[in-house]
């Protein structure tokens, strides 16, 4: 069945209701492909159970200290950034179900997405107690302290705005958990990190064909939102405690930085969809699709002095490290 959006001003303009309904195909369609391309994994089979030992407390065993972690001090900070950010499940699973329904293939899809991002705190958490990566006192209270706040996505006032930022921000995710295995200096945790990168890779190729579809169904509407996303982007970790400083420390130590997001996550979505490319707009969209581009090539130049200042940086850190 065709759904017909309104009109305003001569332009189509598509509701929230009546764009979930006229994608519910493609999200049928995208469903299928997904579920024959996921491989099926166990998280347990990715965790050294073998290192493992009591801590101290009610077991009466060793308690943690620095130097039994086997990965390096940024792979430290990004793996307890990229937990807390899985341990909000809950909430990211209440947020999409509300705007994405929980009936026919979009409820279907939510909840699949849910039970495979499951996974991925199952198997971090697993590795990084049992190799004793982190301390796990401040993990919990970390925990704790981030679940306790919750979450509300700056996109939730809009279908469309989500379905943009996912598309980013999964990739952006997948980036940031193979970079942190790489960075790791554990080659148990770089193919368990390589492995949930699998994942995200695969729910973001979901949300751009999406994505992809609203393109050619509103084409004014999702220019204006991709333009916000992109412009407002921000990771939904962002309210862990010490989120900024982690971030600045990622930044330098090739984790995530601004180079990365505008090369590896920014660029390839939209040069796939070929959003700056896309023609027969409206005002409305011909003006955002303007901002975007305006916004990229200023966001290309602050990642090109970012690189500059972190390269100055690490020379000097070298140096003094040559002294000693």
């Amino acid at each position: 069945m065709t759904i017909a959006p309104l009109r305003h001003h001569a332009r189509a303009v598509w509701s929230d209701s009546r764009l979930l309904y006229a994608l519910e195909e493609v999200v049928e369609a995208e469903l299928n492909r997904h579920l024959k391309v996921a491989k099926e994994w166990m998280p347990h089979e990715y965790v050294p159970w073998s290192d493992g030992r009591d801590f101290d407390g009610v077991m009466g065993g060793e308690a943690w200290a620095p130097e039994q972690s086997k990965v390096t001090d940024i792979g430290r900070t990004a793996l307890v950034v990229n937990l807390l950010t899985e341990d909000n499940l809950p909430s990211y699973h209440h947020e999409i179900a509300q705007l994405f329904g929980r009936d026919g293939a979009w409820g279907t899809w939510v909840h699949r997405w849910t039970a495979e991002e499951g996974r991925h705190g199952i198997v971090m958490r697993d590795y990084l107690l049992t190799s004793r990566a982190v301390d796990p006192v401040a993990l919990e209270r970390f925990r704790m302290a981030h679940m306790s706040e919750g979450f509300e996505s700056d996109n939730r006032h809009s279908m469309l705005h989500s379905v943009a930022y996912v598309a980013f921000q999964e990739l952006a995710t997948r980036i940031s958990h193979r970079n942190t295995g790489r960075h790791s200096g554990d080659p148990v945790c770089d193919r368990m990190l390589a492995r949930i990168a699998t994942d995200e890779n695969l729910h973001m190729v979901f949300y751009r064909n999406l994505l992809g579809k609203a393109f050619e169904l509103a084409p004014d509407q999702t220019m204006g939102a991709v333009r916000d996303v992109v412009v407002n982007f921000r990771m939904p970790g962002h309210g862990i405690p010490g989120f900024e400083r982690a971030a600045a420390q990622m930044a330098i130590g090739g984790i995530y930085n601004l180079r990365i997001h505008h090369d590896d996550v920014l660029e390839p979505v939209l040069r796939f969809l070929k959003v700056l490319e896309i023609t027969g707009l409206g005002p409305e969209g011909l003006r955002a699709q303007e901002e975007l581009g305006l916004f990229m090539n200023g966001l290309d130049d602050q990642a090109t002095k970012f690189d500059e200042r972190r390269a100055a940086l690490l020379a000097r850190r070298a140096a003094r490290a040559e002294q000693a």
